[in-house]
């Protein structure tokens, strides 16, 4: 049965199998079961929280199989799936060869949205894709409309079409393993912020990738907004096949062209959604609105403001939205100042993209860095920072990678090499980076690699660094 007849069709006694328990298998599961659909679900895993929730489902009337995710359940006629589960999974082979759709949660909660459902204004890229939802929704909440930041920043989009709450617009996060499975989501404006190698495990290659994210810009209405200072994104929209009337909306730290958003003598500034744009251009916010004003966060505040401005907000909403957002814990974060050295915590810094944004924010550096490397290479993130380092502390699985680099592109730098991988080394790092810091640096936990060999996630590898900065602060006091 093809997906368009299963999503039309009344739910009553559909065999749907749901992949995967957690933030969008249980909901999805509900949601399916309330319908009156007849709901299996599939999961990897056996350990105690999964027999918990498969416990809770079960009392339902949800049937549960533990321990058994790669079994196409007999009688499928639709798979809903948790975003993180490969292509190449055989559950999803057996599917292909029974001809039965896959859709992800994404998908899910579009096909089931309301007739008068709230516009979807969508994000992605491979970094900042949260950091700019949330400035979106608050951009969103200064101009008076009800809104929501939901999708992958944690807040379940079937949550929020589902639910009692209404909203005029919805700011939806979205990774590229959820437009993968995504195949009918149609935006009313679209942003990919940048686009970097990354998750190349998931999706085979950095075509494959990119196609997943441009999948955002399919059938929109009124705007695709792209990065002009990163081609890849432009080349995107280009291909997308889009609404009659759609525009190709840019951003750039620069001084904009007609149709795009830009930076004048510090002021952020929209060519897009103006009267005449070859000749006008409106003021929206100052640079010093921007929390924290680093390049990378302008261009997200950029991009936010330009899907704002597409669905009509006013400029004084941008504004006055920008100056009201804070960002998240351990994204560019001050902890303190000591000894007259800045302290900055970007434990969410996971890859090399984020990093490389990270370090072009602060000069000169003491730079903690290192630990999953999750297949990266650290040549051309090197290079780039080369000239900015006053010193580098390493730790973690994966540094020696990184230690590579900095001797081939930046020799004369100062390194320590941390041996230990047990969680007190954050404390350590800390305490080598003060060392070789001089009054007027700044003090930067940006590891351009993944947590998991030391730390639970990068929330746990953010708390250590503060905690360690906090004791100089104590000792110093």
């Amino acid at each position: 049965m093809g997906s368009q007849e299963v999503s039309n069709a009344d739910w009553q006694g559909k065999h749907v199998t749901v992949a995967g328990l957690g933030v969008s298998g249980i909901p999805a599961a509900r949601a399916l079961h309330e319908r009156g659909a007849l709901v299996t679900v599939v999961n990897d895993g056996d350990d105690e929280r999964s027999r918990a929730q498969a416990a809770e489902l079960e009392a339902l009337g949800i049937t549960v199989r533990l321990g058994d995710g790669a079994t196409l359940p007999e009688s499928t006629e639709l798979i809903v799936t948790a975003p993180g589960w490969k292509p190449d999974k055989p559950l999803f082979l057996a599917a292909a060869e029974a001809d039965v759709p896959v859709w992800g949660d994404v998908e899910l909660a579009w096909r089931l949205r309301g007739p008068d459902a709230a516009p979807w204004l969508a994000v992605t890229g491979t970094n900042g894709k949260t950091t700019t939802v949330r400035m979106l929704a608050s951009i969103l909440e200064a101009a008076g409309l009800r809104t929501a930041a939901v999708g992958n920043i944690g807040v379940s989009l079937l949550d929020a079409v589902l639910g009692e709450e209404t909203y005029d617009v919805l700011a939806v996060e979205l990774s590229s393993y959820q437009l993968h499975w995504s195949p009918s989501l149609r935006a009313h404006s679209a942003a990919v912020l940048n686009l970097a190698p990354d998750h190349l495990d998931w999706h085979g290659s950095m075509s494959g990738y990119a196609a997943d994210k441009g999948r955002i810009y399919e059938g929109n209405s009124v705007a695709c907004v792209y990065n002009a200072q990163d081609g890849a994104t432009e080349d995107l929209v280009r291909e997308a096949d889009v609404e009659e009337g759609c525009r190709a909306i840019g951003f750039t730290l620069g001084t904009p062209g007609p149709s795009q958003l830009g930076v004048v003598d510090g002021i952020l500034v929209d060519r897009a959604f103006v009267a005449n744009r070859q000749k006008q251009a409106q003021e929206l916010a100052e640079v010093s609105d921007v929390n924290p004003p680093a390049p990378h966060n302008i261009a997200n505040a950029l991009a936010a403001a330009a899907l704002a401005r597409a669905f009509g907000v006013e400029p004084a909403a941008v504004r006055d939205g920008l100056r009201a957002f804070r960002p998240d814990a351990h994204r560019i974060e001050h902890i303190a100042d000591v000894d007259e050295v800045t302290y900055i915590d970007d434990s969410k810094a996971t890859n090399t993209h984020a990093a490389e944004a990270s370090l072009a924010a602060y000069d000169p550096i003491v730079w903690i860095a290192g630990g999953l490397a999750k297949g990266a290479t650290f040549d051309e993130l090197v290079t780039g920072a080369a000239k900015r380092l006053r010193g580098v502390v390493l730790m973690g699985a994966d540094r020696a990678l990184i230690r590579e680099a900095l001797a081939r592109h930046a020799p004369e730098v100062p390194v320590v090499d941390l041996d230990r991988t047990d969680t007190g080394a954050m404390s350590e790092a800390v305490r080598e980076a003060a060392r070789l810091a001089r009054p007027g640096d700044t003090v930067l936990l940006a590891p351009a690699c993944a947590s998991m060999d030391m730390f639970v996630n990068y929330n746990k590898r953010g708390e250590a660094f503060a905690d360690a900065v906090r004791q100089l602060v104590a000792e110093s006091a």
